[in-house]
């Protein structure tokens, strides 16, 4: 379907600024982030055409059609899809007869910007990008230098990606996460959990920082007055809302979830827990379940389990051993709720025994009534393990994983995952970490 949206915002200019065209390549996966940085633009009030294309074509056409005399296009992705979104931006370019800087956001660009400067783009945005979003399109309006702009990445005349300065880390409360749109609210940023496969606290830092109750209930005016019944949360691990340390603070959950239903009518849901939002096993106790019965609409949970060996747990950092997992399997199913639970296949380190391990407690946990979410390891650039070496996954442990799937006890896309980890690992590679890295 097309999309596209013109808006003008006032805004105090020199007495000569530059009209500035900002072009999305608007994508499903990556919505939240971009309505972040739209967001910003807009409270900040900063003049602006905006143009979201939902295909290469629209994207080139919105490109060549913009109104301003500087045309920048935003592009966001995760790193399994970096390969293919340097493809998408070699199309753009030739449609739109090259027209305009565009940038790479979000944790690839981040962890990557040399070899997304390499893939194409002019520009990475390093970091949480409502700050440099602001800064960059007054910048492009004032015809300031573009190494005055904190938290980028940019191409120098060798094509070497000099980096600017880092990008503030500011309260959540600072921006929405939308204006004049919707999806889930975003009430925690950075994790305290250090998994060393995951890009979360490497993006955006190894403390939690919480939107407040007041934010968050704003937001769902908001989304009641533009008719939205159903309200949703993206957080690292829900049950940490409100709390700075590993343990959870379930008054301020409640305080949090008592005020989201104040705000709904008496048909909306609130849905916490599932997905884009995960539980940690040893959140899930008899305490928590009975809080999330009084205010929750869904009836499953997301909770990381990730490996049945105590040995890979213990060598990915997550904290925790099996047996909060058993245990969490069981007090949510007591509770009413169907778990989801998440293994990862393929860890580094990982062996025969490890993977059976793992399939054993995955068999338990569907026997306890719960779903198995499996994934393959990937070397996420930006994490401890960004140059670890997969382990293999042997065709007997493939066969179990399809055997539960047959079964309806496991889903997935493992498979697809195994493949993007081979091109990830390839990455790692030729950007070894220990290029060097030069400031602007």
């Amino acid at each position: 379907m097309t999309v596209s949206l013109a808006t003008r915002r006032p805004v105090y200019a020199p007495d000569v600024a530059r009209a500035v065209t900002v072009v999305v390549r608007y994508r499903k996966a990556v919505t939240y982030g971009v309505h972040a940085l739209l967001a910003a633009l807009e409270t900040a009030q900063v003049e602006h055409e905006l143009r979201l294309g939902t295909t290469p074509e629209e994207t080139a056409g919105h490109i060549r059609a913009a109104e301003g005399d500087r045309v920048l296009t935003l592009w966001s992705f995760y790193s399994p899809d970096a390969e293919a979104m340097a493809a998408e931006l070699a199309v753009v370019r030739e449609l739109s007869g090259g027209r305009g800087l565009h940038i790479a956001g979000g944790v690839h660009a981040t962890a990557e910007p040399q070899q997304v400067i390499d893939a194409g783009w002019d520009l990475a945005g390093i970091g949480e990008g409502e700050s440099t979003i602001i800064a960059l399109v007054r910048a492009l309006r004032e015809d300031t230098p573009l190494t005055s702009v904190p938290g980028l990445a940019v191409r120098d005349a060798d094509g070497v990606a000099l980096r600017t300065r880092p990008a503030p880390q500011l309260p959540l409360d600072a921006f929405p996460s939308f204006v004049g749109r919707n999806g889930p609210i975003e009430i925690t940023r950075g994790c305290r959990y250090t998994c060393r496969f995951c890009q979360t606290p490497f993006m955006f830092g190894g403390q939690f920082r919480h939107r407040s109750v007041a934010s968050v209930r704003e937001h769902v005016r908001g989304m009641v007055e533009r008719g939205l019944k159903d309200i949703r949360f993206i957080t690292p691990t829900s049950l940490s809302y409100g709390s700075p340390g590993p343990d959870p603070d379930l008054g301020a959950v409640e305080e949090l979830l008592a005020g989201v239903k104040e705000e709904l009518p008496p048909h909306g849901r609130v849905f916490f827990g599932s997905f884009p939002s995960e539980v940690r096993p040893e959140h899930v106790t008899p305490e928590a379940m009975h809080l999330l019965k009084r205010y929750v609409a869904n009836d499953n949970l997301i909770i990381g389990a990730q490996s049945g060996s105590d040995k890979v747990l213990a060598a990915s950092g997550r904290g925790h051993d099996t047996s909060p997992v058993r245990d969490a399997v069981r007090i949510a199913v007591e509770h009413g709720f169907r778990p989801n639970v998440d293994f990862i296949f393929g860890m580094p380190g990982e062996d025969e025994a490890d993977q059976a391990a793992s399939l054993r407690l995955a068999a338990d946990l569907a026997e306890l009534g719960a779903r198995i979410h499996t994934h393959t390891f990937m070397p996420l650039p930006g994490t401890p393990w960004r140059d670890a070496e997969p382990a293999f996954i042997p065709l007997t442990t493939m066969r179990e994983l399809d055997r539960l799937a047959q079964r309806g006890d496991a889903y997935g896309h493992w498979r697809k995952q195994a493949e993007h980890s081979a091109r990830l690992a390839e990455t790692a590679k030729n950007y070894p970490r220990r290029a060097r890295r030069r400031r602007a």
